[in-house]
C-alpha cells in the first residue's frame, strides 16, 4: 500500500480548468486561437448562406417592381462593399439609389 504522501489525489467528476495553470500569455494565445476558429467557422457559414441566397435570387424571376428592387438592393449593397474607401462618388451613388428604392417602395 502507498503512504499518504505518495497516494494520487482522488478522481472527481469536475473538469480541471487547465487555463488556471498556464501563464497569461498562453491563455491569451489560446483565446485568440479559439476566436479565430469561431470567426472562420462563421465566415464559412455566411458564405454558404450567401451562395444559397444568390442561387435563389438568380433562379426566381421577379414578378413585381418591389421584388426586382429587393434583388437590385442586394446587388448594390454587395457592389458597395467591394468599393474602396476613396471611391466616394460611387458610394454616394449607391446610397442615393438605395434611398430612392426605400422612398418609392414605401409608397408601393
Amino acid at each position: 500500500m502507498r503512504s499518504a504522501a505518495t497516494r494520487a489525489p482522488p478522481v472527481t467528476e469536475d473538469p480541471v480548468d487547465l487555463d488556471k495553470h498556464r501563464g497569461m500569455a498562453a491563455q491569451k494565445a489560446t483565446e485568440i486561437r479559439r476566436l479565430l476558429l469561431e470567426v472562420e467557422t462563421n465566415s464559412q457559414m455566411l458564405r454558404q448562406r450567401q451562395s444559397e441566397l444568390e442561387a435563389q435570387l438568380l433562379a426566381l424571376p421577379a414578378t413585381s417592381w418591389p421584388e426586382a428592387a429587393v434583388k437590385a438592393r442586394y446587388l448594390l449593397t454587395h457592389y458597395q462593399s467591394t468599393l474602396g474607401r476613396e471611391d466616394t462618388l460611387h458610394h454616394r451613388l449607391v446610397e442615393a439609389v438605395l434611398a430612392d428604392f426605400a422612398r418609392l417602395l414605401d409608397g408601393a
